[in-house]
């Protein structure tokens, strides 16, 4: 006597539904995130080139400070004097005393100067892992 089995239509009828809405959430929360890492370098600033430069990769404790044509410094998008500078990198400093950077970002129109003052801030505040970011490709 041979069984048999009934098939079910279970598997059949399967709803892909909530794997679609699964999908969109999770791109959904990329592209925030992805948007939220950005959020440092949306000031216009045309950098100058250096044959060795390097892609900038950002470290998750590095502070970028840039420096537009004008010579004015900027923390987090927001003009920043000298001294609320010094005063935001020793608390970075006290809660990340071993590895804290800070990436420099100067428009290649400014001069000197408000660089040499942010690196000046840098040292006193006791950050030694600091660099002046530029973009590949020949000089001039």
């Amino acid at each position: 006597m041979a069984v048999q089995l009934k098939r079910s239509n279970v598997a059949g009828t399967l709803s892909l539904t909530p794997l679609i809405d699964v999908v969109f959430l999770l791109l959904i929360f990329f592209l925030v995130t992805s948007e939220f890492e950005d959020e440092e370098r949306q000031l216009d600033i045309v950098l100058p080139s250096a044959t060795s430069a390097v892609p900038m990769t950002s470290k998750p404790r590095e502070v970028v400070v840039d420096i537009d044509a004008d010579g004015t410094v900027y923390l987090r998008g927001e003009a920043t004097p000298l001294e609320e500078l010094e005063k935001l990198l020793q608390k970075a400093v006290a809660s990340n005393p071993t590895n804290q950077t800070v990436v420099i970002r100067a428009d290649q129109n400014a001069s000197f100067q408000p660089v040499v003052n942010v690196m000046d801030v840098c040292n006193r505040t006791g950050v030694s892992d600091y660099s002046v970011s530029t973009k590949d490709g020949p000089a001039g």
